[in-house]
């Protein structure tokens, strides 16, 4: 969109419009379906901490950010929160209406808080007088324009037409009767007879409803809250706009629809709501600030964390045993995994299988930032961290495979066709009805699990264009450094990225790799085995100091998550000295995944042994095929040494970082302000899906319905639900997920570490306000010192400091 002209506004309008942008940056984005990737819900209230964040979401909608009391009580009487946690956590909250002392504390944590409620919106004040739900009216109305709007390609028939979301919104509300048929006099009038320029509209409804500035900026975010998923996926809109150096007023649209409704409901019962309107005004204007209950609510957060924390410091002080082949010897086998908490318990049981084997944990992108295309498509997938911008573009295929590239995607076009037909409003009873015997033979087989679930397989991608030998040795060399891989390198490397194959599942991407984009990682697996076993990228590298033995090859593979099976893209660079390499390496992995599979199977429900979890990725009827990332609670980038040996339950994430090959830093700084970002962002979603789900939570799985190919409404319609599904933290008895906010472990100067934060204000924000907690690693791989805030260290345990070398020159 060009760029808007605001000369002709008053100071009082833009004022108005500043508001609105405020508010449009606190809402967090929501990505489709097809790449959804987990969303910190708190996004743009990182500059907050977690007792003032309360406050904010108490008075727009009415939650508590935190688990109830009881949750608490339990884990103290259970001797999990001890009084140094309660203690320790009291010590840290600098707010001043803390409770005074740890009896005070337990005071408050003898009573149940008590229920937040947000202040009423003008619709909600004319649903109590008139009795009837505008509220609910509107969450349908706006929903089955919006579900057309911003349809993805799901619908058969679609009206939307190149114009903006309020143009669109018009168009649709003036001609709607239904507002007017429920009790709301003349609103299609209303719709069409205001102004078309939205930011006018906008502030001719705030001049109506009497919302002056100071009150604007927390009613604006109540109502976009409102929205639901609607306001988010505008908000992606945004945020992809953005990311490509444009803008977009979606977002500022939907505000200004639901203004006009307010305006129009204020127009109508003006007179029954005008003085308790006026104390919701005033209240809103108010400043933002934390109850004595959320402050105890938010140390008692802090004191669970410190539990956890207590837990994983005596789990890495222990000692692992000793690898018996040394780590001077030439591994069996090097393996490279995501940092995902599902490759942990992976990675564990392949090590135990032979003492040669090594692996790794590296980012699942595996720092290809590509835009590629399947075979025998026309989709471009990011597959990348959400946070960045593509570098390079890939396809599947080689040049001589054109010919069926494009035979194939004549054929992929009938077929999505064909399935639009099926699904569109028309047709679909009646295809049902004249096809449906002949699905019963394949709906049989997949109650059953006979049918067998095919693993992406794709022919071997490669960058186009092609790059530039100086490139590929560059990137080359970027990312071996980056995995800490520069030397010790095995006869066989396998570059695992993961994805879940799983059936009947809308989040079926959001169980795939989030570094990849909510897609499986076997792409840039594959790309980067292409790169390192290029023999003149060797040479390159060579040059630079990283010589790569002549009889090393890099596999690419891709882990399924639901199955633990691992699938080996030998076929990409056939070397026929390596088939007894690669005939042992597929051995391995076999037991690994069984042993995989039985851990697994303690944690989920009905699934006693590991054969039951084979099942789960081929049952349609499964809504919890896996457990995701649900339990996740630390990041730890160190050498794998520090971890070796030692159960992390599943619940962390793994980087492979070794400082004293990191000259200048450049690849602690990539971890702490990309995958560190990327896993608080996981975390987060976990945590607010848990503690509200009701906001960030997208409700039960039996009652879903996909909506424009976006994302799922309860039911037959009204607002898009964002988040998680409570089926994916919650086992039907119990909570899954632990809400717990990420505790962060690094083995790197702290020195260093703090540079990092004064350099990106948003990553030091995190730490600051405790969305995430930061740990330094000691040489040893204790957990050494605590970042307490602002650029400040405290000793976590006894502390001798001893001179630590510098990093490689």
């Amino acid at each position: 969109m060009k760029m808007e002209k605001f000369s002709a506004y008053t100071g009082e309008q833009l004022e108005l419009i500043a508001a609105a942008e405020a508010a449009i940056r606190a809402i967090p984005p929501l990505w489709p379906l097809s790449s959804s990737v987990a969303v910190n819900p708190f996004l743009g209230q990182s500059d907050q901490n977690l007792a003032q964040v309360a406050a904010r979401l108490g008075r727009v909608a009415g939650l508590a950010v935190t688990m109830p009391r009881g949750w608490f009580r339990a884990q103290i009487e259970a001797g999990d929160i001890t009084d140094a946690d309660l203690t320790g956590a009291l010590a840290a909250a600098l707010e001043a209406g803390k409770p005074d002392g740890l009896p005070a504390l337990k005071s408050a944590l003898a009573r149940d808080r008590q229920k937040e409620a947000a202040l009423p919106t003008v619709a909600e004040l004319a649903a109590e007088v008139s009795g009837i739900d505008w509220p609910g009216l509107m969450a349908e109305r706006i929903g089955a324009w919006a579900s057309d709007y911003f349809d993805r390609g799901q619908a058969l028939w679609q009206t939307n037409h190149g114009t903006t979301a309020f143009q669109s919104w018009r168009a649709f509300a003036s001609r709607d009767l239904t507002p007017e048929i429920i009790g709301l006099a003349g609103f299609a009038s209303h719709v069409a007879g205001g102004p078309e320029n939205p930011r006018i509209a906008l502030t001719l409804a705030c001049n109506n409803l009497g919302v002056q500035i100071e009150s604007a900026e927390t009613y604006f975010h109540q109502l976009l809250l409102g929205l639901g998923g609607w306001s988010q996926f505008a908000r992606y809109r945004l945020w992809q706009a953005e990311l490509a150096g444009d803008m977009d007023a979606t977002t500022s649209d939907l505000l200004t629809i639901r203004l006009v409704w307010e305006e129009a409901l204020f127009a109508q019962y003006a007179p029954r709501i005008a003085d308790r309107w006026v104390e919701s005004r005033t209240a809103h204007a108010a400043p933002v600030v934390s109850s004595p209950d959320q402050i105890a609510d938010a140390i008692l957060q802090e004191a669970a964390e410190r539990a956890a924390q207590r837990r994983l410091a005596e789990t890495l002080a222990t000692s692992a045993e000793a690898n018996s082949e040394g780590e001077e010897n030439r591994p069996a086998l090097q393996a490279a995994f995501c940092i995902d908490v599902r490759s942990e318990v992976f990675r564990r049981a392949l090590e135990a299988t032979d003492s040669g084997i090594r692996t790794l944990g590296f980012a699942g992108f595996f720092a290809v930032f590509t835009k590629h295309r399947c075979f025998a498509s026309d989709v471009e997938e990011l597959r990348l961290p959400v946070l960045l911008n593509p570098s390079v573009t890939s396809s599947s295929g080689d040049h001589d495979s054109e010919r069926d590239d494009l035979a194939a995607r004549h054929t992929a076009r009938a077929r999505r066709a064909w399935g639009r037909f099926k699904l569109a409003a028309v047709s679909s009873f009646a295809f049902v009805e004249a096809t449906g015997p002949i699905y019963i033979g394949k709906l049989v087989r997949d109650a059953l699990g006979l049918n067998p679930m095919p693993m992406p397989n794709d022919p071997k991608p490669r960058f186009d264009p092609d790059l530039d030998l100086a490139t590929r040795i560059e990137s080359a060399e970027t990312i071996l450094r980056a995995m800490s891989l520069t030397r010790g390198f095995a006869r066989v490397i396998l570059l695992a990225g993961h994805g879940a194959n799983v059936v009947n599942n809308p989040y079926a991407s959001g169980l795939h790799c989030g570094a990849c984009g909510g897609y499986s990682g076997e792409v840039n697996a594959r790309l980067l085995a292409g790169l390192l076993n290029d023999a003149d990228v060797r040479d390159g590298l060579a040059s630079k100091g990283i010589r790569i033995p002549a009889d090393t090859l890099f596999v690419g593979a891709l882990h399924d998550t639901t199955t633990d099976r691992i699938t080996l893209y030998a076929d990409d660079h056939p070397c026929p000295d390596h088939t007894a390499d690669l005939t042992r390496a597929r051995g391995w992995l076999a037991t690994a995944g069984a042993v995989t599979r039985t851990e697994r199977a303690l944690r989920l429900p009905r699934a006693e042994r590991q054969g039951d979890i084979d099942m789960r990725s081929r049952d349609w009827a499964e809504v919890r095929p896996e457990w995701a990332l649900a339990g996740c609670k630390a990041f730890i980038a160190a050498p794998r040494s520090r971890t070796t040996g030692k159960s992390l339950e599943g619940r962390a994430f793994l980087h492979d970082y070794d400082w004293m090959q990191d000259k200048g830093f450049g690849v602690l700084e990539l971890i702490m302000t990309a995958p560190v970002v990327v896993a608080s962002w996981i975390s987060l979603q976990y945590y607010g899906s848990t503690v509200a789900p009701q906001l960030f939570g997208s409700g039960n799985k039996l009652l879903h319905n996909v909506t424009g190919g976006i994302g799922v409404v309860e039911g037959n319609g009204g607002l898009l639900r964002a988040g998680l599904p409570w089926q994916s933290v919650h086992d039907g008895l119990t909570n899954a997920h632990e809400p717990l906010r990420l505790s962060v472990c690094i083995e790197a100067p702290r020195e260093a570490m703090g540079d990092i934060l004064k350099r990106h204000a948003g990553v030091r924000a995190l730490f600051d306000n405790r969305w995430l907690h930061l740990f330094a690693l000691d040489e040893t791989g204790r957990m050494a010192w605590r970042y307490a805030g602002d650029l400040d260290w405290t000793p976590e345990a006894e502390v001798v400091d001893k001179p630590r070398l510098k990093a490689v020159e």
